[in-house]
């Protein structure tokens, strides 16, 4: 059994919080918001993010870092991607020489362009880093359905001690050396996302959407692979299989507000009903022009 950390309780970090407690282990799940603690602790269910997925009584809830983080064999971080870097500053005290973070989201830093696992190796240079992803919604996650995805690693026997930590019945954990290709395609393919949901949204069918998802991964993989990543992570479950769950599925937050832009509201009503973080905002809307019934997008970097 392990002792793990979970820094996010939102819909994936409560997700994954599940799934290791199911596997067996000690989970403590930590969130900046007392009043999502406090409900959390009470109800034994995340009514917005996870409705009808009941928590255990013995999964704790706090807002105290140096509790989540201290001493915990692994962390997993799950905050919004926006949040990675300050939540890595505040986590650096409590992380010692050596210790795994493994990190859930998906997203490049605006100003930077850094992934996520380089912001944390800079503010944690004594972490041991990796990230998992995938086509994984956390809403099938946390029900138990069937889901694989990959666990991207420097060291291999961190990628492997994280494989099985994970790895159940119903969700299948692969390795991989390529942490650069998995978080590039995890993030890029939220670009073709808003595209599909706009397409969905004006009301053009399968065609329109085969030939984004198609066209959409060519020009992720060139991007990709010229940038530093392997092409196998962007023809495999982190460059395809994202994609495709993500222009598909009625979970994809950037589907949602692809389709709702799609339906004629501005970005910013897209935004607030949707409610959750969409990948680059502004420079995605920006990448991306719909006029005269047709859709562009145009990849720059």
């Amino acid at each position: 059994m392990a002792n793990v950390g979970v820094m996010g309780a939102g819909s994936w970090g409560t997700a994954l919080a599940l799934l290791l407690h199911k596997n067996g282990h000690r989970v403590t799940v930590w969130s900046i918001s007392q009043e999502e603690v406090s409900m959390l602790s009470r109800e034994r269910e995340h009514k917005s993010k996870l409705p009808g997925v009941r928590i255990p009584e013995d999964m704790e809830f706090t807002t105290d870092i140096e509790m989540t983080v201290k001493e915990k064999d692994f962390i997993v971080l799950a905050v919004p991607s926006p949040f990675t870097r300050n939540t890595s500053r505040s986590m650096k005290p409590y992380v010692k020489e050596g210790q795994i973070i493994v990190d859930v989201a998906k997203g490049i830093e605006e100003n930077t362009l850094m992934t996520l696992s380089q912001q944390i190796e800079e503010e944690i240079p004594q972490a041991d880093v990796a990230v998992l992803s995938g086509p994984s919604h956390a809403e099938e996650v946390g029900r138990g359905l069937p889901t694989t995805v990959v666990i991207g690693a420097r060291r291999k026997e961190t990628a492997v001690y994280l494989q099985e930590m994970f790895m159940n019945e119903v969700f299948r954990v692969y390795t991989s050396p390529d942490m650069l290709g998995m978080e590039l395609g995890g993030s890029l393919k939220n670009v073709i996302a808003l595209a599909a949901g706009i397409a969905d949204g004006m009301g053009y069918g399968d065609n329109t959407k085969a030939a984004l998802i198609t066209r959409g991964i060519a020009e992720i993989a060139r991007l990709g692979v010229k940038m530093g990543g392997a092409i196998e992570s962007f023809t495999g479950l982190t460059g395809i299989g994202d994609l495709i769950v993500t222009c598909a599925s009625v979970h994809s937050r950037n589907r949602k507000a692809g389709y709702l832009m799609g339906q004629g509201k501005s970005m910013q009503e897209a935004m607030d009903e949707v409610q959750m973080v969409v990948f680059a905002k502004v420079q995605v809307i920006n990448n991306i022009v719909y006029r005269n019934g047709t859709i562009h997008i145009i990849f720059f970097i």
